[in-house]
């Protein structure tokens, strides 16, 4: 079943109230998406009053004393550029930069973070392997096309971001999707094997890319990509849960093995109301496998959807405390931001999940601030973490 989105939580009209309750709730930094069709809604026709719209945003985060944290492309693409192939297309890198370089040019004096593009792996799983977004292609050799081409995108964007923002110096990433891989059978050599690979894959192979300046393509290609290399000035990082992998046979809709439902799994003692893993372990150790890149580490989401506030509480303690162990560790974690402020029209599940701090009332946008909230704002507010005695542990 399709449903439209309509005004969703109606956030493009409400911001400076939303600023108001991320302020009450003791926040110091908030993310947002530029959304490209508004920017250029045609093909080299800029919309002067749109940037003007996302420069009274940022002007509205500094007057509340929260960090602007800009995401300049979040999954969804302007048409004109679907009707040229969308990411299949190499004419797409340039037509990025050229918007980018637009939104820095108005936005640049007033924001130092910048998140070029929104978990690039899943946007190439779920729409050139899966086929759940657009174009909906179950395409292995596409979706290595695609993963270039965002590579490429993202490194000139880093350049142009250097080149272009006149703040302190830029910070300058992406947001990644990380999450540990493991076997569906524990006494399956081979499961473990493809979960491996596929962690490998997933989580390592585009930062590597990004970090050397070449992507490597099965059966030995290796793409050589020029530009600014390095080219993370830290890592952005999305958790949510694990993934459970088996042995199977290759089809157009997986890389190499084939997910496990969590439903039945027996170690999978906590899910979301979409049946995804909870397992706050799991952040810790996807902070702690970035160590080699040596870079600093924000959290750029992290969040639960459930109708039980009280899970979400326990969820934000739960993972706040392992990210603290990483900390401990050695590995320096820059911040974290909890997904989301806001009930949320959630892509292809629509308005069925609820993960924002904040309950949206979709009839009459009314905004109710759940108890999970003032947890989390004690933390923000005393730089404190205090668990609960007959919290489960992790």
């Amino acid at each position: 079943m399709k449903t439209a989105s309509g005004l969703a939580c109606d956030h493009y009209r409400r911001f400076r109230d939303d600023f108001d309750l991320a302020r009450e709730l003791s926040q110091n930094a908030h993310r947002f998406s530029v959304e490209w069709s508004r920017i250029e809604p045609q093909e080299g026709v800029f919309n002067d009053e749109a940037l003007a719209h996302y420069q009274d945003v940022v002007r509205a985060l500094r007057e509340r004393n929260l960090e602007p944290i800009v995401t300049l492309h979040h999954y969804t693409n302007p048409r004109w550029l679907e009707v040229k192939g969308g990411w299949t297309n190499p004419q797409v890198v340039e037509l990025f930069v050229r918007y980018v370089r637009r939104v820095v040019e108005a936005l640049g004096a007033d924001v130092r973070w910048w998140l070029t593009i929104n978990e690039p792996m899943v946007y190439v799983w779920m729409h050139y392997l899966d086929g759940v977004g657009p174009p909906g292609e179950h395409n292995l050799i596409l979706s290595y096309r695609v993963m270039e081409h965002l590579a490429r995108a993202h490194i000139a964007a880093y350049q142009v971001i250097h080149e272009t923002a006149a703040s302190p110096p830029p910070m300058v990433s992406l947001a990644t999707h990380a999450q540990p891989f493991v076997r569906c059978r524990r006494w399956w050599l081979g499961d473990h094997l493809i979960a491996r690979t596929t962690q490998r894959m997933y989580n390592q192979h585009f930062l590597d890319t990004l970090m050397e300046g070449r992507l490597r393509i099965p059966y030995g290609r290796v793409v050589r990509i020029a530009g600014a290399v390095p080219s993370l000035d830290f890592l952005g990082m999305n958790y949510y849960g694990r993934v459970f992998m088996r042995l199977g046979m290759y089809s157009a809709k997986q890389w190499i093995g084939r997910r496990c439902s969590t439903l039945h799994h027996r170690e999978v003692t906590e899910r979301n109301c979409m049946g995804w893993d909870v397992y706050p372990p799991g952040i810790e150790r996807v902070i702690r496998w970035a160590r080699p890149y040596r870079r600093p580490v924000l959290i750029t989401e992290n969040g639960l959807c459930t109708d039980d506030d009280r899970q979400r509480a326990r969820f934000i303690l739960r993972h706040l405390a392992h990210i603290a162990r990483a900390i401990q560790s050695g590995v320096t974690v820059l911040g974290y931001l909890y997904w989301s402020l806001l009930d949320n029209f959630e892509w292809a599940e629509g308005y069925g999940p609820r993960f924002g701090l904040i309950e949206v009332d979709y009839t009459t946008q009314e905004r109710r601030i759940r108890p999970s909230a003032r947890t989390f704002a004690e933390v923000c507010r005393t730089n404190q973490l205090r668990l609960d005695a007959t919290m489960p542990a992790a």
